[in-house]
């Protein structure tokens, strides 16, 4: 009854991916019969894990906070028809300058909070600025140049924080930031914090940007159809480099809401694998910012409930690096199935 009010693209994309999602755990279900376990009692440990009691369901929403702010980075490209793989490197430059401005300087709490978060957004879009201008400037391939970027910044924020920035006598880590730039706990059991809320904020207000503004408008139809916004008056290599420079700042914004509100310092491996988590929610959502909330909760929900795994069962928490590997593959295929029908005059591409 509800779907048969959703345009008819809609339900052939959310059929689709539902159908792809369905495809990735049937055969990881496959993949956990092989090591002699039980598909049904290795889903249930893992529903368990995630949402077993309030304390379960704040870790959920712990981890899906980074991968829903990180997928929210990669909608912004993909709308604009960018494909930002660089979000991880983005989130690690982020994380470090947030971290810098933590302990580096004495502000009043607010004030410090904002100054971090900052810094995080302008160390995201300055990473990304590199990859960007040689997209619209020469037509380099930003897949390409954004994911060796993410070797870079990786390395290059270990080396600030083994080499210069070290906590004496730590470990490979940063001073802790002060209490006052710490973001507010929202509960008293849970490191869960207020990034939660700004991670909701930020892909509503996303979507009501595309939706309901003519940059937004213009954003939109430069990635489906840049042709047609170049004969509309476009610019279509500025509106790709203000794309990129925003997907960018977001991807930072990330990393400085776990510095700030998990981990209160910087490490080495501070946030494995969110940005590119955050990139499978948003290839899962179709690029929409609102679905990016229920695709991160997903991914939230499998890395939490993969603590309780190798306790309950007798599998390994990589399965679900299995799982996501396989859904990567099978919503790969569903885009370009989708493609292949926009060729052929079947159903559209777009985000």
């Amino acid at each position: 009854m509800i779907a048969s009010l959703l345009p008819r693209n809609l339900r052939r994309t959310l059929a689709g991916q539902l159908l792809a999602l369905a495809i990735a755990l049937a055969l990881g279900s496959i993949v956990i019969l092989m090591i002699d376990e039980n598909p049904l009692r290795v889903f249930a440990t893992l529903i368990r894990g995630a949402f077993g009691d309030s304390e379960k369901i704040a870790g959920t929403l712990l981890q899906t906070t980074p991968i829903m702010i990180c997928g929210v980075a990669a909608c912004i490209g993909l709308r604009g028809g960018m494909f930002n793989v660089g979000i991880e490197g983005q989130l690690f430059l982020g994380g470090f300058a947030a971290a810098w401005v933590g302990f580096s300087f004495a502000l009043p709490p607010v004030l410090h909070v904002l100054v971090a978060m900052a810094a995080a957004v302008a160390a995201g879009a300055a990473w990304v600025s590199v990859p960007a201008y040689f997209r619209v400037r020469f037509g380099a391939n930003e897949v390409v140049s954004t994911i060796l970027a993410n070797y870079v910044a990786v390395l290059l924020t270990s080396y600030f924080t083994i080499f210069i920035f070290k906590r004496p006598g730590g470990w490979s880590e940063t001073p802790p930031i002060l209490p006052s730039a710490y973001l507010p706990e929202l509960f008293s059991f849970s490191r869960l914090n207020m990034g939660l809320l700004v991670g909701l904020a930020l892909a509503v207000a996303a979507a009501l940007f595309f939706r309901f503004t003519a940059t937004g408008y213009a954003v939109t139809m430069v990635g489906s159809a840049p042709k047609f916004a170049e004969y509309g008056g476009i610019n279509v290599r500025r509106a790709g480099f203000g794309v990129l420079i925003a997907s960018g700042a977001v991807g930072g914004l990330a990393g400085g809401v776990e510095t700030l509100g998990v981990h209160h310092r910087f490490m080495e491996g501070f946030a494995p694998g969110f940005g590119f988590d955050g990139l499978i929610a948003a290839l899962l959502a179709n690029g929409s910012p609102i679905g990016t909330i229920f695709t991160a909760l997903f991914f939230g929900a499998l890395r939490a409930g993969s603590l309780l795994l190798e306790v309950d069962t007798t599998a390994s928490r990589e399965i679900i690096t299995v799982i996501q590997a396989l859904i990567i593959l099978a919503v790969s295929a569903d885009l370009l199935l989708r493609r292949k029908g926009d060729r052929t005059g079947g159903r559209r591409w777009k985000f």
